[in-house]
């Protein structure tokens, strides 16, 4: 099971969303009903730190705007655990959820909604070097160079994206280089590199990060895992894997 994380403060500063919320957000102080001492699934050593965040808070300055005289503000958050969630795709976005109370939109709407603005704020931006940067991110996470240095990491994973309505015609593809002798796995390797989109660059990524693992998803992810040479293929035939949340903070907060 995740964890849900929700902020105690009694101040909470949200960021407005493109799309209204039809939801307001309190400000007020979460009533915490669980300490840390009694959540099930952490080590001792990992329930005293954050016990020991709880009672001490974490210090958030507001950044320093050139020309702005207004006085600088400060806000102590508190770390409180807010309740499980799913174990799933879409935990971060749960967890999001329920920390800010959006009763009246689920958690793949909130992926939509998140996915959207970063996206807006993609193609709106006139920083190249920052478009830049994160195309490289994007690259290097999802489409990586296996001749490359591979760091810690034993097994590569590339991601590609397929689209559902491509399925049938795929698997006739790859049928096919298997009756000409190939091994399934180099067929499918081979014909999702051809007829596939690769994750690479930050408008790819959107698409990516959009896959929540619902039949009303518009691709399907595919991953080619590589050690020294192709490892295995998951081809993700129910259409049930989703892209994990944890990595929108290549966002960096936009």
């Amino acid at each position: 099971m995740g964890k849900l994380v929700c902020d105690s403060s009694t101040t909470i500063q949200a960021l407005p969303w493109r799309e209204a919320i039809p939801t307001s957000i309190e400000t007020a102080d979460l009533e915490v009903k669980t300490t840390w001492e009694t959540v099930s699934g952490l080590e001792e050593q990992q329930k005293r730190y954050l016990q020991r965040l709880y009672t001490k808070g974490v210090l958030w300055k507001h950044p320093i705007v050139v020309g702005d005289s207004s006085p600088n503000r400060s806000t102590i958050f508190r770390l409180a655990h807010g309740g499980d969630v799913e174990a799933d795709g879409n935990c971060l976005f749960t967890a999001s959820q329920k920390a800010m109370k959006l009763m009246d939109i689920d958690a793949r709407e909130l992926r939509r909604r998140t996915v959207n603005r970063f996206l807006e704020n993609l193609r709106s931006g006139n920083n190249g070097l920052e478009r830049e940067w994160i195309d490289s991110v994007t690259k290097h996470l999802y489409s990586p160079d296996l001749k490359a240095g591979w760091g810690v990491h034993v097994v590569q994973e590339v991601k590609l994206l397929a689209k559902k309505t491509d399925r049938v015609n795929l698997d006739v593809a790859i049928n096919e280089h298997v009756d000409f002798g190939l091994r399934r796995e180099t067929a499918a390797e081979t014909i999702y590199k051809e007829r596939c989109i690769m994750v690479n660059y930050g408008l790819s990524w959107g698409n990516y990060k959009s896959i929540s693992g619902s039949p009303q998803d518009e691709y399907d992810i595919i991953t080619l895992q590589h050690t020294e040479g192709l490892l295995s293929v998951d081809e993700n035939r129910e259409g049930h894997a989703a892209a994990f949340g944890d990595d929108i903070a290549i966002e960096r907060g936009n």
